[in-house]
């Protein structure tokens, strides 16, 4: 499955990947989650990828789903290609940089999650915009974010469902660093070609050792959220939150 945006480049381990749809933030389409489910997919099991690298173009990394398709052809089931996608990242077994600049937005912000290294520029705003729209966390946010942050800051990032900026996100822990908008992009590169020249099979063993103990539950809260997620989606309730969303947005 491939999609004109998103762009994939391989380069001495690394495969980067772009989501490169930057007249709409780089909202994502089905398409383009199936895209990003099959690069993954492929990348598991190449030998010559060790580290993945994901970004965003034009000044945003995503603002999650675009509202339009999602209203057109909303997920149905768990082989939907946006649940596809989380499942594929959250038990991707090679090490994942992002580096993020502008929204990182719904599930633009949850997949961060599953990262292993988050860089992002002063610019970056992450948002849980779920219960805005009568919705619930995905991407088994709901188990990760307490784990990382504590269950108060977890709550206030997901009841209170505003954004947040970067120095806050990095007080949080939810990224490694604040960088410098010009700089972004380079340092990733630099991480994520640190890693690579690293034994591939220590690297992805340790991975797996930092993610073991909380992979099960992940998994199992991924799959509750999925199914609350899509209860909820045939609501009417939602489906009018989501309907004077996008009004508001257009």
């Amino acid at each position: 499955m491939s999609s004109a945006s998103i762009r994939t480049h391989e380069n001495e381990g690394i495969l980067e990947i772009t989501i490169d749809r930057p007249e709409r933030k780089n909202a994502l389409t089905a398409d383009m989650y199936a895209a990003l489910a099959q690069a993954l997919t492929d990348a598991a099991t190449a030998e010559s990828i060790r580290v993945v690298l994901m970004t965003g173009a034009g000044g945003n990394y995503s603002t999650g789903n675009d509202l339009q398709d999602f209203l057109q052809s909303p997920p149905c089931g768990e082989q939907d290609p946006v649940f596809r996608f989380l499942r594929v990242m959250a038990t991707f077994p090679k090490p994942i940089v992002c580096a993020v600049e502008g929204f990182a937005v719904g599930v633009g912000m949850t997949m961060l999650f599953h990262a292993d290294l988050v860089y992002a520029a002063p610019t970056a705003k992450f948002q849980l915009p779920f219960v805005n729209l009568g919705l619930v966390p995905e991407a088994g946010s709901s188990y990760l974010l307490p784990l990382q942050v504590g269950h108060v800051r977890a709550a206030e990032l997901c009841l209170l469902g505003d954004a947040i900026d970067a120095e806050k996100a990095r007080d949080f822990g939810l990224v490694n660093a604040i960088v410098p908008i010009e700089e972004l992009l380079g340092l990733a590169r630099k991480k994520a070609a640190q890693i690579a020249s690293k034994p591939p099979v220590a690297i992805q063993q340790t991975k797996a050792l930092l993610k073991q103990v909380h992979q099960k539950p992940m998994l199992e809260q991924m799959k509750s959220e999925e199914t609350l997620f899509l209860k909820l989606l045939r609501t009417p309730e939602t489906i009018d939150f989501l309907k004077s969303f996008f009004t508001r947005k257009k």
